[in-house]
């Protein structure tokens, strides 16, 4: 099965998602940018608020697409070290692309939420969305960065996945919610009819669609 668009898939992950439905303790966080729609189709089904979680993939220099750990909103960094063993990349260089990656997440933060605060999770049941996950390395460090904030649940819910990146989040979260497992992944576009990127713009205009009063903007 192949999702239609990013829309398509966040409306088929919440009918994986339906015990949550209207309980006042839940929050949908999103993994900016191409996370935003699906979790707006999740938040909107649940009848949860919505924002954004801002993660960072920490690139491979040269070779971008490939993660050698990601940080994410608060600072935290989670490093692939399985990676980095193959691969001839120095500390300096790391703490180059670490601090570059930092300065982004703030960018991003201004962008997308001006200057108000992000919604209160402690003691609440924090659902983080993405469009899907292939390493898996954004999505640990999002989850290293919640657990500092004190929630009292947290579940991870993706469309698609990797087998063996889903098993693994059974350890480290409270539910894991994959709509498909799909032995060869490749990439997670690959499960999309349109995978095209999601901008800025599309990002600011659904978390406003989604709450009406998470920014000022006219």
């Amino acid at each position: 099965m192949i999702f239609q668009d990013r829309r398509d898939a966040g409306r088929q992950l919440a009918a994986r998602l339906k015990h949550y439905s209207d309980r006042e303790d839940v929050v949908v966080l999103a993994l900016p940018r191409g996370g935003v729609p699906v979790g707006y189709e999740v938040a909107r089904a649940l009848g949860a608020p919505l924002d954004i979680f801002v993660v960072r993939k920490l690139g491979v220099p040269g070779q971008e697409e490939l993660a050698l750990g990601a940080i994410a909103s608060g600072g935290v960094r989670v490093l692939n070290e399985s990676v980095l063993r193959h691969l001839d990349v120095s500390r300096e260089e790391i703490e180059d692309i670490t601090e570059r990656e930092r300065r982004e997440i703030l960018r991003r933060e201004r962008l997308y939420r001006d200057d108000l605060p992000p919604p209160p999770v402690r003691d609440r049941i924090v659902i983080l969305v993405d469009d899907g996950l292939a390493t898996g390395s954004t999505m640990r460090a999002a989850v290293a960065a919640l657990r500092k904030l004190n929630p009292g649940r947290v579940v991870v819910a993706v469309p698609v996945g990797a087998p063996d990146v889903c098993d693994s989040f059974e350890k480290v979260v409270d539910d894991m919610v994959c709509v498909q497992e799909p032995e060869h992944l490749y990439a997670v576009g690959a499960w999309y009819q349109n995978f095209s990127q999601t901008s800025d713009e599309e990002v600011r205009d659904l978390l406003d669609l989604a709450n009406g009063t998470l920014s000022t903007r006219a």
